[in-house]
């Protein structure tokens, strides 16, 4: 495959893919409030639910390009934990009215549980099953704080959604759904397939490509989501966000990617990209405790970011 083509082939895929995500939220999460599952349940259920890193890394699980699948999980957590965030922070400084300590423990399990799980140098299917029983014991914690009194609320497209849920019937949010659902593995396919001819085109690490470049380009808009509700002073959205993203890529979507096909971790992701995240999670964790983030935390999550992106670049 030719560079112009392989190039035209990676946009055109990235294009449908990020179009037909946000669609695909509508309308999952319409056919669910149509059906009459409250707004409660939605948000926590469906909390960091990112349908473009799901397909891709899925599609790329399932053609054996195995760095790529990895970075929509590992990758694409840096550029919402450390990019976005550290972004964020950097321009406005964050202030919580509140920060449960009982949630804030939660995305730093998910990861130590998804880096243990690797560390035999496979994500296996067994593993992908106990990834997925870990998010479901999450939801139900997060459930169960919610009965205690801590406010869970939904943010970005699953907010925007439920607004509009009353407005659509049944069968047309229904349709969306089948539709996004088509389009997304259409373009999740194009993406996959171009990354290969562009990583052969290039000489590039599979590896380094996935936790890099694909990963920054599919999830790019965690920073079009946690900085316009920081400029709004709902500081809330970003915590949410942040939490919701490292429960939905460590646990959801690694489940799902170990269950459609068993996943080699090479040494790179298991001793460096995974530590690297790993400590990033608890960092962050560990300032949203204090109820603040402030912009020298900002500045360190964004050189942790360059850290992560340019090591592979200098091996």
């Amino acid at each position: 495959m030719s560079i112009p083509l392989a190039l035209a082939l990676f946009l055109g895929g990235l294009a449908l893919v990020i179009f037909f995500a946000e669609k695909l939220v509508s309308g999952v999460v319409g056919t669910a409030a149509g059906f009459g599952v409250s707004a409660f349940w939605i948000s926590v259920v469906f909390i960091g639910f990112d349908p473009e890193n799901l397909a891709v890394g899925v599609t790329a699980g399932y053609e054996q390009a195995f760095g790529i699948a990895l970075g929509s999980v590992v990758g694409a957590a840096m550029v919402a934990v450390a990019l976005a965030l550290g972004v964020t922070s950097l321009i406005v400084p964050l202030k919580f009215e509140q920060a449960p300590r009982r949630i804030l423990v939660v995305p730093v399990l998910a990861v130590a549980l998804a880096w243990g799980l690797v560390l035999d140098g496979e994500l296996s299917r067994f593993d992908g099953a106990v990834l997925l029983l870990g998010y479901v014991a999450a939801v139900g914690y997060l459930l169960h704080l919610n009965r205690k009194g801590v406010d869970i609320k939904a943010g970005g497209e699953v907010a925007e959604t439920l607004e509009r849920a009353s407005e659509r019937s049944r069968l047309r949010v229904l349709g969306l759904m089948v539709l996004s659902l088509t389009g997304i593995l259409a373009g999740s396919e194009m993406l996959v397939h171009a990354s290969k001819g562009l990583i052969a085109s290039f000489g590039l690490s599979e590896t380094v490509f996935g936790m890099t470049v694909l990963a920054l380009l599919v999830s790019v808009e965690e920073l079009a989501r946690e900085l316009p509700a920081a400029i709004k002073k709902r500081p809330d959205i970003t915590y949410g966000n942040v939490l919701g993203s490292v429960l939905a890529f460590f646990l959801f979507n690694a489940g799902l990617l170990g269950l459609v096909r068993p996943v080699p971790v090479d040494p790179q992701t298991k001793w460096f990209y995974l530590p690297v995240c790993a400590a990033t999670v608890l960092m962050t964790s560990l300032v949203m405790a204090t109820r603040r983030v402030p912009r020298w935390v900002g500045v360190a999550l964004v050189a942790t970011y360059l850290v992560f992106v340019g090591y592979g670049y200098i091996q």
